[in-house]
């Protein structure tokens, strides 16, 4: 996964997190909501269940694309998906402070190993795979660096199905303080970049306008192909899903 993660969360995601305790993602902004709690078992709130229910729509959706029974549209559904996702996390993020039951995050058993997932959408990808993103539009000038569509969906998936854990488990408050604290700390700068790149995909098929090629030392895992054919093969990707003659 993308090397994002802002340093103050109380733990690394995809790793067991027992005996830890919470962190406080922000200070809280005028949001759609007050602080949230649930009691052990309560029943979660419209809020909850809307967040919830995106969350896994986004996991079933991506673990689908990944098959490779429709490479056509694989582009188009993932900039959807993660469209929604980002709705999702940005109600999270504009809501103030979730506040867990427990100090200390309860364990959420081993976490799944998504290295399948990965490579199956590396291998749909392949063309498109690599992209540019400089992380931080605040920080100081900085060169973009390379990232993967194929990581990055793989980690946003890890991180919020451990929130799924907790949430099918009966902790909705763990649950939805742990989305909303990885969404303002990975994955919403993840799911963001990501959004830019496919975005950027679709408007230079639909603009005619040529990709541009890869770098020099860009992570490309040196498959043998030339920065001109990386380019062909990206183009033509994005012009058969969308219908378009090249």
């Amino acid at each position: 996964m993308s090397d994002r993660t802002i340093n103050q969360q109380p733990h690394t995601p995809h790793q067991p997190s027992h005996g830890q305790p919470h962190g406080r993602p922000h200070g809280g902004l005028d949001g759609e909501h007050t602080p949230h709690s649930h009691a052990h078992g309560s029943e979660p709130d419209d809020f909850a269940v809307q967040i919830a229910d995106s969350v896994e729509s986004f996991v079933l959706a991506v673990t689908e694309v990944a098959k490779g029974d429709e490479p056509g549209s694989a582009v188009s559904l993932l900039l959807l998906e993660v469209s929604q996702l980002l709705l999702a996390g940005g109600r999270l993020g504009a809501i103030e402070d979730v506040v867990p039951d427990d100090r200390f995050e309860p364990d959420a058993g081993p976490e799944p190993d998504g290295e399948q997932l990965r490579e199956r959408l590396a291998a749909l990808l392949a063309p498109i795979d690599v992209y540019h993103e400089v992380f931080d539009p605040y920080g100081p000038p900085e060169k973009p660096n390379a990232f993967r569509i194929s990581d990055d969906l793989a980690g946003v998936v890890g991180e919020l199905q451990h929130g799924l854990t907790h949430y099918r488990e009966g902790r909705v408050s763990e649950a939805l303080w742990w989305w909303q604290f990885s969404y303002l700390s990975n994955w919403g700068t993840t799911c963001s970049a990501v959004l830019r790149a496919l975005q950027s995909l679709i408007a230079h098929v639909r603009l005619d306008s040529p990709l541009g090629a890869v770098p020099d030392g860009a992570d490309t895992d040196d498959d043998g192909l030339t920065d001109e054919q990386l380019e062909q093969q990206a183009g033509d990707l994005m012009a058969a899903e969308l219908g378009l003659k090249r």
